[in-house]
């Protein structure tokens, strides 16, 4: 059975996550459904990350193995006809190795969160940022980010929920830039590393944002960090700012739009 790539975009907002729950909807379901519309009896899509509910994805990868050979371009274009009208669609697809995986043969994951500071309320990006109304020191946030760079346990900035075997994860980069946004401007925090553990990017923006607003001094994330301890952890930024931006293999799996 050859075995296909895709690359994933969605919005999060009506989804329970990435994952198929049993009562909810989820972008594997609908992705599922898509791809049963061309063939039947196919086994799930496997993906490089499962999203949370309400987190959004600009470079989401999966995969699947199909019962007959497709041409890439063809058949993404037969997808996302049946993935309309859900705001899910595939950017590229790719015929990979039989022993290929999506998860397995990831290098990284980079994440983005978008923070939009600002006091008015939000209009068209409802759900698509995190909006903060209070200003936003952003010198201080890239100190307190400096205690989290490098090989760690990250008990504290990890949900009690994680089904990770080990708190220990490498961070390889956490920066931030700003860019105009109206009625204010918008903060992007790029966070970087091989794999994430469960909640641990909106734990890590939620605690910088309060370092940012000057409710903890940049020291504090240091100290949070060495309790190991969950009840350290700052406010968990909500998911709607929150994008998996990009997944990082070996070799380039995806030659981008012909």
């Amino acid at each position: 059975m050859p075995r296909y790539a895709f690359r994933i975009e969605y919005d999060g907002q009506p989804y329970s996550g990435w994952q198929r729950q049993i009562s909810a909807p989820s972008v594997q379901e609908t992705l599922d459904s898509a791809l049963a519309k061309l063939e039947s009896n196919l086994p799930a899509t496997a993906a490089a990350g499962r999203t949370d509910a309400g987190v959004h994805a600009l470079g989401q990868v999966a995969h699947i193995d199909m019962g007959k050979d497709w041409d890439p371009f063809r058949l993404r274009e037969a997808v996302n006809f049946h993935l309309k009208p859900h705001p899910v669609a595939i950017l590229d697809c790719a015929r990979v190795a039989d022993d290929w995986h999506a998860r397995f043969s990831a290098l990284e994951r980079r994440y983005l969160f978008r923070i939009a500071v600002r006091r008015a309320p939000l209009t068209h990006d409802i759900g698509l940022v995190w909006r903060v109304t209070q200003d936003v020191d952003l010198a201080a946030m890239r100190e307190g980010a400096t205690h989290l760079i490098g090989h760690h346990d990250f008990t504290t900035f990890r949900s009690t929920m994680c089904q990770a075997k080990s708190p220990m994860k490498t961070m390889d980069e956490i920066t931030f830039d700003t860019q105009p946004y109206p009625g204010g401007f918008e903060i992007r925090a790029h966070l970087r590393a091989r794999s994430f553990l469960h909640n641990q990017v909106r734990s890590i923006v939620g605690t910088l944002e309060r370092v940012g607003a000057g409710t903890w001094p940049p020291e504090r994330v240091k100290d949070a960090l060495a309790a190991r301890d969950r009840a350290a952890c700052g406010p968990v930024a909500p998911p709607d700012g929150l994008y998996l931006a990009d997944v990082v293999y070996e070799e380039p799996v995806f030659t981008g739009m012909p």
